[in-house]
């Protein structure tokens, strides 16, 4: 998979998304968001990986009809019967309350836990727009106007990023720049978090941290 040829890069939405889809958007200058796709299970459309004092904490997102086959994404509904914000916000101050930049952008974040959102693709639109911003990158993500339609030819990552297998597994330009988390006295380096982790740990050294990670 050669990702320089391509003047335009396809990704799936993502609930905080991980470290290298944020490296893409540092890559590449037009990005584009798959609108029209079917709801996928297990995948970081709804659900992101925190580092806490435990090791790797997965958050996810309960949606409704989740288990209807072929549901579009853009009519899946985020499932209110347990007050899973209240329960992500803890965990994820539980996990970085101690770390440099919590309080610099926390205030930015936590609104997200709070006010409700009818559609999960709503919701990780704008969230995904304050994390562009807080990382520092200069960067418009569009939805596609049908499915997998882009203006001209592009590189399809849409389905390449995954929660069961690491990212510089499948992406050969993509490598892991370490940095220093929260909990580095019990855990080695712990790559491929949410971009949470790179933000709270790195502060403004996160756009530079997602630059190198493309070579």
């Amino acid at each position: 998979m050669k990702c320089a040829v391509s003047p335009a890069v396809l990704l799936a939405t993502t609930y905080c998304g991980p470290v290298p889809w944020f490296a893409v958007l540092a890559h590449f200058d037009r990005v584009y968001l798959e609108h029209h796709e079917s709801y996928h299970k297990q995948t970081y459309r709804n659900r992101c990986v925190i580092l806490g004092s435990n090791g790797p904490l997965t958050l996810v997102i309960p949606v409704e009809q989740g288990r209807k086959p072929g549901l579009p994404l853009r009519d899946v509904r985020i499932a209110w019967y347990e007050r899973w914000q209240t329960n992500h916000w803890r965990a994820i101050t539980s996990a970085y309350r101690n770390s440099p930049f919590f309080d610099h952008y926390a205030g930015e974040i936590h609104p997200f836990f709070e006010k409700r959102w009818t559609f999960l693709f709503d919701y990780n639109l704008e969230l995904m727009a304050t994390l562009i911003e807080l990382t520092g990158l200069d960067r418009q993500v569009l939805p596609t106007a049908a499915f997998e339609e882009l203006p001209e030819s592009f590189l399809n990552l849409r389905e390449v990023l995954s929660p069961k297998v690491q990212a510089s597994a499948v992406l050969p330009e993509y490598r892991e720049v370490p940095y220093t988390q929260v909990f580095e006295d019990k855990f080695s380096f712990v790559p491929g978090l949410s971009v949470l982790d790179l933000l709270f740990n790195a502060g403004p050294g996160a756009e530079e941290i997602l630059r190198r990670s493309w070579t």
